[in-house]
């Protein structure tokens, strides 16, 4: 938007959320500077504060869990939820009325995620909300505060008017996405745009070092973006170039969507507790260890933050009915946090030991889909050993191995994980000079660095060149006979390449395709974290093990007057990645001027 008062980034994160902003027209012979915008918020009851950070948490208290009027905003004076630092906090002592990574159920195509379904496991009587919901009460909350203290006097300055820059993993997929993005349509927000985090983290270095980046890298070498957050691991790798004589930037690999991040490793502190508790006789019931599981977040967090801290006290409340006199005290300690997470997630490891993949059981509980596997470095060695140069199976092998690793996230405040991740890779490649960038800020990088990416589509900074981060593909049944016992063939038609710039589109008119019209249909979409080199229009046969599917779209497209139910009718198709980041297929008549958009279907069935 020409006319927005104000560049804003959010980072839209697991455990916290950030808000940057930045003048949208700054003086042409001033340097642009960005701020971080504290967020008011209920830090304990009928308490408010402005923090930085926004602890991405929501409680949804019973008739008897905090005093009446106690979680009263300005905006909202009768408000009966809480989120942020007392939603954190009061939660992890009524586990069973905690919110909490919604960002990863985002993400979770296995559930109903516009459906109330969190807190997930909780007692029927328990209020509840959908992941989608959740999300858009983050984003209404910076919206208020936002409003209460630079629009109360300035209606230009208002929220819903700026640009406004949403981070996503890298590895989100379509649906996810889109989403997000109805997530910030529910909170009043039009004028957003997505952008990858990891790409954000690298702007944020950017425009930390100023002019001085270009001295810190050179033409040729790529940079591995390793983003450790509180539900995903997001690895990156930009590639620096030269363009008329000018370095330039190019994202030119993206990993799997990886479930693997601080949620992961809190449970696995919350094990060790649990055990040295049982050790002395104290058992905990279902109810308790989840109690424990977001205590033991809370202290490493404290942990990994501050770093003359030796020890965090761990309390657990009692279920009997002396509440105080059955309360459960211990600790973790530094050197507990710093021995789990160091060898059970990040192990010394072979470049050639990839992630291990476990016999799944017949019957499971329906939850977040965690990798099996918690070990980092083996998913490093796994997108590395598809990426990097010298990899005979990997579809690019012209992108060099890292020499440089920029970190992001808050696990990553700890000196010796930093130091794990940067020995191994030293060990995969021993001749290489590897290095590690400073971050500015771990937990604010993220937020400042989607400022500077809204500075730089002005013109007014460094752009990195990426477009999406894996091509897409829509299945296509083959036109065979039907042959008992064997299902028809799907082959995937691929509409999106890699590396499709935000805000173009492509056309397919090449061949023509039959659409079913009038009767309900089933469109597949699919996608590929490998297969980096397939064109618009290309059409791949045998596609198992290198292209998944992301999601079904299930709809019943028009038919005109003259048309039966199930008719077929010749058609090409168009595709486009919107400015916001989202994707869009047309099927276009080839005898009129009819258009139909496939809809990504955002009520997914439930499945194991």
């Amino acid at each position: 938007m020409s006319s927005s008062k104000y560049i804003i980034g959010i980072d839209l994160g697991t455990t916290h959320s950030v808000l940057a902003y930045t003048d949208a027209q700054p003086p042409e012979d001033t340097p642009p500077e960005i701020h971080v915008f504290s967020i008011l918020q209920v830090v304990n009851p009928a308490e408010l504060q402005a923090q930085p950070l926004l602890p991405s948490f929501v409680f949804l208290p019973g008739p008897h869990d905090v005093p009446p009027g106690s979680l009263a905003l300005p905006w909202k004076q009768d408000a009966d939820f809480a989120l942020g630092e007392f939603a954190r906090k009061r939660g992890a002592e009524i586990p069973n009325r905690l919110i909490s990574s919604a960002k990863s159920w985002l993400s979770h195509s296995g559930v109903d995620r516009s459906a109330p379904i969190l807190p997930w496991d909780s007692p029927p009587e328990t209020r509840r909300m959908s992941p989608v919901e959740a999300s858009a009460l983050f984003l209404e909350h910076l919206r208020d505060a936002w409003n209460l203290h630079m629009a109360a006097d300035d209606p230009e300055a208002r929220f819903e008017s700026q640009e406004i820059y949403l981070t996503v993993p890298a590895s989100f997929d379509a649906v996810a996405r889109e989403l997000t993005v109805k997530a910030a349509q529910s909170a009043g927000l039009q004028h957003i745009t997505l952008l990858e985090e990891p790409q954000a983290a690298f702007y944020a270095w950017i425009e930390f070092h100023r002019e001085r980046w270009r001295k810190a890298v050179k033409v040729g070498e790529s940079i591995l973006v390793c983003d450790l957050g509180g539900g995903t691991t997001d690895f990156s790798l930009i590639q620096v170039t030269e363009e008329d004589g000018e370095l330039a930037l190019r994202r030119v690999a993206v990993g799997d969507h990886i479930l693997l991040g601080g949620d992961n490793m809190d449970l696995t502190l919350a094990y060790a507790v649990q055990a040295k508790l049982a050790q002395k006789g104290t058992k905990l019931d279902s109810w308790q260890f989840r109690g424990l599981a977001h205590s033991c977040r809370i202290a490493k967090e404290r942990l990994l933050s501050q770093p003359n801290l030796e020890a965090e006290p761990i309390v657990i409340l009692g279920r009997g009915s002396s509440l105080i006199g059955s309360t459960i005290r211990t600790e973790l300690s530094r050197s507990e946090v710093d021995n789990i997470l160091l060898n059970g997630f990040f192990p010394i490891t072979e470049k050639s030991e990839y992630p291990v993949e476990k016999s799944k059981v017949g019957l499971r509980e329906m939850g977040l889909p965690y990798q099996s596997d918690p070990a980092v470095t083996r998913h490093l060695a796994k997108f590395l050993g598809r990426q990097a140069q010298g990899n005979d199976e990997g579809p690019e092998p012209g992108v060099p191995y890292p020499s440089a690793v920029l970190f992001n996230g808050g696990v990553m405040k700890s000196d010796l994980i930093r130091e794990r991740i940067l020995s191994v890779l030293k060990r995969w490649n021993p001749e290489a000079e590897l290095r590690e960038l400073p971050s500015a800020d771990l937990d604010l990088a993220v937020a400042h660095g989607a400022a500077y990416y809204g500075l730089a589509r002005k013109g007014r900074g460094i752009r990195i060149r990426g477009g999406v981060g894996r091509p897409y593909y829509i299945g296509v049944e083959s036109s065979m006979p039907a042959v008992p016992g064997i299902p028809t063939p799907m082959k995937a038609l691929c509409v999106v390449p890699f590396g499709m710039e935000e805000g173009t589109g492509a056309e397919i008119h090449e061949r023509e395709f039959g659409l079913v019209v009038g009767e309900p249909a089933v469109f597949h979409l699919l996608s590929s974290t490998t297969r980096k080199k397939d064109q618009v229009g290309e059409i791949v046969e045998d596609w198992s093990g290198e292209i998944e599917e992301v999601t079904t779209m299930e709809a019943v497209l028009p038919a005109s007057d003259a048309e039966t139910g199930g008719q077929i009718l010749p058609v090409w198709l168009e595709s486009k990645v919107t400015e916001v980041g989202t994707l869009e297929v047309w099927c276009v008549a080839r005898d009129s001027d009819r258009r139909w958009k496939l809809e990504f279907n955002l009520r997914e069935r439930e499945e194991a």
